[in-house]
């Protein structure tokens, strides 16, 4: 048995703090239990009433003879610490903590908190809040609304999880305007004990979840534990999907960083990172949070990106191929035989190609035949249909259609019937048979993708893994003398040595102090030649003018080394000049960025996107964390909005995608085997054709001296 029935399935509830005042949320959790049909045996607890709503009352906990499965605490800080006791005592099972005045508020608050949270550990009780709105279950043999929203949710097949106790009772409003039923509902508040990963198993683990929503507004568990946990969730023969709107997406302090990588690596990008590799969608509204659950409840796979549209009216059937579109769907291509069976329905007006206008006076049966038709196609992977309603529209017996023909269809149906008034009873038939049904296609069509979005990732292919052997050591080594010379940035002829102990292929380069000395470096590595100036306080060579390529001759390096050294003197005055690099021409290739940033909440964080001087402006870039191997380098490579270039476009060959998956690993285990360093850009990379490897162009390393680790 889950030590978490006791919150969810208590047999029986103690109320403490329950108040005689209706408006005191003492009172309405009270009379919210009562009065919401509870099937276990409530107390309520208040030493200076004798009964509330006309149950009566316990002077504390232990004056209660029976067994207490669950205790709702509704009492300021002090006091709730003192009931807290009283509960271990009587050996309750679950403790819900719904009253303020904790953590959130400091001081005296976090110190309560604190102790709260070791004395149920000890005692082997879990505890939610506090500062919570509190749990719900609404299956009927339980009938649990132990929070303070007057709201019992209908029963269904989604559970939903909140840090925000006020947004609860918003969203049970949305969902009873909606049609939604929840299996299981609770805000959890401070997290002094239970969070979202303990929550996330105990649904995957429920029968009656199939999906979870959450509202999250910051991760407090290692976020190694939580990917490796939920993509275990989100995986396999039982997946329970998982959806989440993240809050707070700012990261004010990310553009002070050194690196490209560290600019661009704002906690949002963390999240991102963190929620694509265990596999949750993110939502960014709490609209999509509904959207998207509601398609997924449906339980339905799309099994491919090819729909069908069936609409009645052609405005909106050309927005919902543009949103189909955007949400990386495609618009099926009919055979011949579905074009042949369309002309024996449709009049000759309609439109017998994708998107499929029946014409706005089409009533119930042409609806069903042509749903009908384009689902038999071996094309079609899922359909969207849109009814705006006319006239001449039955949107009742459509409604009855869709229901009908969707039973026995294996492939989703997703509806838009626009509009409130005049399409809600054919609305309400679609949400009580758990067909997904929105007022705007868009929103159909977004739902859609995201619902073809989860489906790729439970079907997704498992390569093994690669075996690349790294010379550790020499890295070591090369990073200590750093240290030990009190340095933070390496220069870019070490940084390569570093990437060549990872099995990073890097260009023929030599430091020169003078144009003489540049010269003869040249000619012995072979023009033509890019210089770069080196120096700890210009990591941007380009923003100085520090950078010329192509040099074909020796006159031309001497004059380059002048003109350079000029440059960067007037960029910064202040700065020690070391010299300039002379370095082998890259063969061409697409440019890429590899890079890391070390957040302090969650570690190294591994960057990849479309690379060159603009990154930070089109910021085509993705995020992962660790656990990082091939699977997971190989979906992030894919992720960026750039891939097809690296697929080959306008006649060029394809990129060597494969070594690119071998840098992002090596990269990571870099870090990993490193934890001193905190920022790296390899920017550009330049990725060649398929077979011909990468090269890496520019290198920028930089270290935590507070961090003296190095294994």
């Amino acid at each position: 048995m889950d030590k978490l029935d006791a919150i969810f399935a208590p047999q029986s509830v103690a109320v403490i703090g329950a108040s005689t005042h209706k408006g005191k949320v003492g009172h309405d959790i009270f009379a919210n239990i009562l009065f919401g049909g509870y099937k276990g045996t409530l107390y309520p607890v208040n030493p200076k009433a004798q009964s509330i709503l006309s149950v009566k009352c316990f002077k504390s906990i232990s004056a209660i003879a029976d067994p207490i499965d669950l205790a709702m605490i509704i009492l300021p800080p002090r006091l709730a610490l003192k009931a807290i006791e009283e509960c271990i005592a009587k050996k309750v099972k679950g403790i819900v903590i719904v009253s303020a005045g904790f953590k959130e508020v400091g001081g005296e608050g976090v110190a309560i908190e604190k102790e709260i949270g070791a004395l149920c550990k000890e005692a082997g009780i879990r505890v939610v809040g506090p500062n919570c709105l509190g749990v719900i279950n609404p299956a009927p043999d339980i009938s649990l609304n132990a929070s303070f929203s007057n709201r019992m949710p209908e029963n269904g097949n989604i559970s939903f999880i909140s840090q925000s106790g006020a947004l609860c009772t918003a969203v049970l409003d949305f969902a009873a305007d909606k049609g939604f039923g929840f299996s299981k509902f609770i805000s959890i508040g401070n997290k002094a004990d239970v969070d979202e990963l303990d929550l996330l198993r105990y649904y995957h683990k429920d029968p009656n979840t199939d999906v979870v929503m959450i509202y999250m507004e910051e991760l407090t568990r290692d976020a190694e534990q939580f990917i490796r946990e939920i993509r275990e969730m989100t995986s396999g023969t039982n997946p329970t999907h998982v959806l989440a709107i993240k809050s707070g997406t700012s990261d004010a302090g990310a553009a002070a960083a050194a690196s490209h990588t560290g600019s661009l690596a704002g906690s949002d990008a963390i999240y991102d990172a963190i929620f694509a590799q265990a596999g949750i969608i993110r939502c960014q509204t709490v609209n999509e949070l509904f959207d998207y659950a509601q398609v997924f409840a449906a339980q339905k796979a799309l099994r491919g990106d090819r729909i069908a549209i069936v609409t009645n009216a052609g405005g909106p059937g050309i927005i919902a191929t543009d949103m189909s579109e955007n949400s990386g769907l495609q618009l099926a291509r009919f055979t011949d035989e579905t074009i042949k069976e369309l002309h024996k329905y449709l009049p000759l007006t309609a439109n017998f190609h994708n998107p499929v206008d029946v014409i706005g006076d089409a009533a119930k049966d042409r609806y069903e035949n042509t749903l009908a038709t384009v689902l038999s196609d071996p094309n079609v992977d899922g359909v969207l249909i849109i009814l705006t309603p006319q006239s001449m529209t039955d949107v009742m017996g459509t409604a009855e259609a869709i229901v009908k023909i969707a039973k026995n269809s294996m492939k989703p149906i997703v509806c838009s019937f626009m509009g409130i008034i005049d399409v809600s009873d054919g609305v309400k038939l679609l949400q009580k048979n758990h067909l997904p049904v929105y007022h705007f296609p868009e929103s159909a069509a977004r739902a859609m993708g995201a619902l073809y979005q989860g489906t790729k990732w439970q079907s997704r292919r498992t390569l093994p893994q690669y075996e690349i052997e790294y010379d550790r050591k020499q890295a070591e080594e090369i990073i200590n003398s750093y240290l030990e010379e009190g340095k933070e940035t390496l220069g870019e002829l070490d940084g390569n040595r570093i990437l060549q102990c990872y099995g990073f292929n890097t260009l023929q380069m030599e430091l020169a102090t003078s144009g003489e000395q540049a010269s003869r470096i040249a000619e012995k590595i072979g023009f033509p030649v890019v210089m770069k100036i080196v120096s700890s306080q210009i990591l941007h060579k380009s923003d100085a003018h520090g950078v010329m390529v192509g040099l074909e001759t020796g006159s031309e390096v001497e004059e380059a080394f002048s003109q350079i050294m000029a440059n960067a003197k007037e960029y910064d005055p202040e700065a020690i000049l070391d010299g300039i690099l002379i370095q082998q021409m890259a063969p061409s290739g697409t440019e890429v960025i590899l890079g890391v940033s070390r957040d302090p909440m969650f570690g190294h964080a591994v960057m990849f996107g479309l690379g060159g001087i603009f990154v930070e402006v089109y910021k085509d870039v993705v995020f992962n964390i660790a656990p990082l191997g091939r699977n997971v380098a190989r979906r992030m490579i894919r992720r960026i909005k750039g891939y097809p270039i690296l697929t080959g476009v306008r006649g060029q060959p394809p990129r060597d995608i494969e070594m690119l998956e071998k840098n992002l690993v090596s990269l990571r285990a870099m870090v990993t085997n490193h934890p001193v360093i905190k920022e790296l850009d390899i920017n550009p990379l330049f990725v060649h054709a398929e077979g011909d490897g990468t090269t890496v162009a520019d290198i920028i390393i930089t270290l935590d001296r507070t961090d003296q680790r190095t294994d």
